[in-house]
């Protein structure tokens, strides 16, 4: 009892805070970026990438194929039609490898060149700099933008306002129709809403997505990708040394600072100064407001727009261009790249397996299926002619996209009477009931249950479409 537990002496430490006054412009979550215009090699490809994109999601939903809208994922019915493939909820397996595939492509993607995805692909990008592109045309410039927010409200200020903001809605509001037009009739649902005869769904739908679109490419923009996006936060788990990311080659731009354009290159160690003359143009074309010289950071989405920004500077200057490039960590010590390690090919071995098992089991797919339903009611009934009699109910559905007719045979019940249809027709996509009755002689059932096969098979299809199901015979 007499040990003292010992006990150290700490003393307080004090917080350095940051000096507010030395930080009053400096980017916040709720600041508003007002994204400089930039003109590049980067730019033009991610505008044609963006616009081919684009295209594809606007005409897709209008697209026929055998009479039908070509890609309609009809939740209702239960279905998805891409196309000549028609999936349904037994076919869940294949909608599980098409996300699969989807996850480690963009894995590799994001191993081999960074966040392209988020720069020149992701929704929400081109969706914002679609709106900002309204925005510059209405309101002109980055600086005449930043003017006309200081200013206080006037008929010229009121009327750009209102012209910008009525731009998005109607861009968000189409966007919302061409997307709810893959789950419902696109046709239809144009003049249905123009018209106010939609459903309650499809129209809330639309109202939705449209609130969603103006409100995340009209407003919260690059808070979509600094604090919502999950994408963001885990994307760098991905990275290494060999990844192409957009970076800063500060051995070669430091020390930065202004200077006449008269200084030759080659002086300008000399003079004790790097390659950045510290224009500040990369941070002010940047979509999400960071400055790329500090470094690799989460926030950036890999769009290239301070590449172009900066080559423009660099050629004015009579520079080397690359001081801010696609270029690898390796690179940016001296070393080399290299294209084929073992994190890449993992991932591509993987897509590929996982793409070859894909198309594996789209060839091998049956687009028939059939349930057998027994007669809940009996198992088994005793006929007026002496037969035991078992009551079923096939239902026969077609997968495919055009009618088909079927033949139902039984195999494996020797000495059976079959009663009922045994040729259906059905219709592309529908399930058809077939009862029919199996009947046979009590003195030809060895046991009290007997397994059979129902084996339906359309005949008059080119391929070979065929289904054998196995049920059982009760007596007794």
């Amino acid at each position: 009892m007499s040990e003292r537990i010992p006990v150290k002496d700490v003393t307080p430490v004090k917080v350095h805070k940051p000096d507010a006054a030395k930080h009053e412009n400096a980017y916040t979550p709720r600041s508003h970026i007002y994204v400089r215009a930039v003109e590049g090699t980067l730019e033009t490809f991610r505008r044609f990438f963006g616009l081919i994109f684009l295209g594809t999601f606007v005409i897709l939903p209008w697209i026929q194929f055998n009479g039908n809208q070509a890609i309609l994922f009809d939740i209702g019915a239960q279905r998805f039609n891409i196309f000549g493939l028609t999936l349904w909820p037994q076919d869940l397996t294949l909608l599980a490898w098409i996300l699969i595939i989807s996850a480690f492509a963009l894995f590799f993607v994001t191993t081999f060149a960074g966040r392209v995805w988020c720069g020149f692909m992701c929704p929400q990008t081109t969706w914002t700099f679609i709106f900002i592109w309204f925005e510059e045309r209405i309101e002109g410039s980055r600086n005449k933008r930043i003017k006309l927010d200081q200013r206080k409200m006037d008929f010229d200020k009121f009327w750009r306002k209102s012209l910008k903001h009525f731009s998005w809605v109607m861009v968000a509001l189409l966007t919302a129709i061409t997307f709810v037009g893959y789950f419902t009739p696109i046709d239809q649902l144009f003049v249905d809403f123009f018209t106010l005869s939609t459903s309650f769904w499809a129209g809330f739908s639309i109202v939705f997505f449209t609130f969603c679109t103006y409100g995340n490419a009209g407003w919260m923009r690059e808070i979509m990708c600094t604090h919502i996006c999950p994408y963001a936060r885990f994307q760098s788990a991905m990275f290494d040394k060999d990844t192409f990311t957009v970076a800063y080659d500060s051995a070669r731009g430091e020390k930065r600072g202004p200077r006449p354009r008269k200084i030759a290159h080659e002086n300008l160690s000399e003079k004790g100064l790097g390659d950045c003359i510290d224009c500040n143009l990369c941070v002010q074309v940047c979509p999400t407001g960071i400055d790329i010289r500090n470094g690799l950071q989460y926030e950036c989405i890999n769009c290239g727009a301070c590449v172009d920004a900066c080559n423009g500077v660099m050629e004015k200057m009579n520079y080397p261009k690359g001081l801010i490039s696609f270029t690898s960590e390796h690179e940016l010590s001296g070393g080399t790249t290299k294209i084929v390690r073992p994190k890449l090919v993992g991932y591509a071995v993987v897509l590929a397996i996982m793409t070859g098992l894909l198309i594996f089991e789209i060839m091998t797919r049956v687009p028939l299926e059939v349930d057998i339903i027994r007669d809940r009611n009996a198992l088994y009934r005793e006929t007026n002619d002496g037969l035991i009699e078992n009551v079923f109910t096939l239902k026969v559905l077609n997968k495919s996209q055009t009618a088909q007719t079927y033949r139902v045979e039984v195999i494996g019940l020797e000495g059976h009477k079959y009663i009922g249809e045994n040729t259906v027709q059905v219709v592309g996509g529908e399930v058809f009931n077939l009862p029919i009755s199996i009947a046979i002689d009590s003195y030809a059932l060895e046991e009290q249950v007997t397994e059979f096969r129902f084996h339906v098979q359309a005949i008059d299809s080119e391929n070979s479409i065929e289904v054998t199901e196995s049920s059982k015979f009760i007596y007794r």
